[in-house]
């Protein structure tokens, strides 16, 4: 894998999230009250939803439009919702996050 630094783990506050912009949309990457950080496209498909701005609980978010709930680590929709979001590989390294580079190129070739 090539893996980009988007910044530090401190960037994101607990159980909050930030946007990374990228050629192919903006991914939102999530930081649990566990310091579990994980990676997601940040649009709800339902109506489109900026699930940076939902609610992280436990491994899951929350879309702020509609309150569809979904996995962080798979994407599923959780409950009677139906739908997946985007997940891309992101790791911590020395408090720096780094995620998939190759991923996200793979997803401009689709």
């Amino acid at each position: 894998m090539s893996w980009l630094d988007i910044g530090s783990l401190d960037d994101i506050p607990v159980l909050g999230a930030r946007i990374v912009k990228t050629a192919v949309g903006c991914v939102a990457v999530f930081r649990t009250a566990e310091d579990e950080v994980f990676a997601t496209s940040d649009r709800c498909p339902h109506k489109g939803g900026p699930l940076s701005e939902g609610i992280v609980h436990g491994k899951s978010v929350t879309c702020p439009l509609h309150n569809w709930v979904f996995s962080l680590e798979t994407g599923e929709a959780q409950g009677a919702d139906e739908g997946q979001i985007s997940t891309f590989a992101i790791k911590v390294e020395t408090g720096r996050l780094l995620l998939d580079g190759e991923a996200l190129q793979a997803r401009t070739a689709a």
